[in-house]
């Protein structure tokens, strides 16, 4: 599931390839530690009464989406100016990018959700707590995300160098965030 084309996988890229690698680094650190919030909120069955509470179900998917549309307004606002070299400081801190993958990750209820209804078939003892196989499962899950996205980060500095040529990529990878974020975006609020 973590290798499947999805939005974390594009904003890892995005941001690994406007920002740097080590920064892409930030941004999957965090989108990880958004999961240990998932994982505690299906194994504790918070999620469950999220999910059987239309209301708040769609507050919350209001919520993040309106995130996401806020961070998309501050690429817009921004400087088109991407930074593809390394001897110019980012203006984004990998503090700010941590915690920008952690809010992204947290106010998703759609990855909940998946874990809700994707962890309950791979319970595998009878013994062991269902809390504890649920915590299992969720760090298995975010060891491999981890992973992944690491890898997806890396090999974007890999593109970055090819990008590096061409004058006018500034501009499309500013507008290429802001349709990543509005996208997302729509992805929660519709889907």
């Amino acid at each position: 599931m973590a290798i499947a084309p999805g939005p974390d996988n594009i904003y890892v890229l995005i941001t690994s390839i406007s920002d740097g690698v080590k920064y892409g680094l930030a941004t999957v650190f965090g989108l990880i530690s958004g999961c240990i919030i998932h994982t505690t909120l299906v194994a504790l069955g918070v999620s469950a009464v999220i999910k059987d509470n239309e209301n708040l179900f769609l507050a919350l998917k209001i919520f993040g989406a309106s995130y996401l549309v806020f961070l998309a307004y501050k690429v817009y606002k921004s400087s088109s100016n991407i930074n593809l070299t390394t001897d110019i400081k980012v203006e984004k801190s990998m503090f700010q990018l941590f915690k920008r993958g952690f809010i992204m990750n947290v106010l998703n209820p759609k990855v909940s959700i998946f874990f809700l209804a994707f962890f309950p078939s791979f319970l595998f003892s009878n013994e062991l707590s269902t809390v504890i196989q649920f915590f299992i499962l969720g760090f298995i899950f975010m060891a491999v995300s981890l992973i992944v996205f690491s890898v997806i980060a890396i090999l974007s500095g890999q593109i970055a160098k090819g990008l590096k040529q061409n004058k006018n990529m500034s501009m499309f990878l500013k507008w290429l965030q802001i349709i990543v974020f509005v996208g997302i975006a729509i992805f929660i609020l519709f889907s």
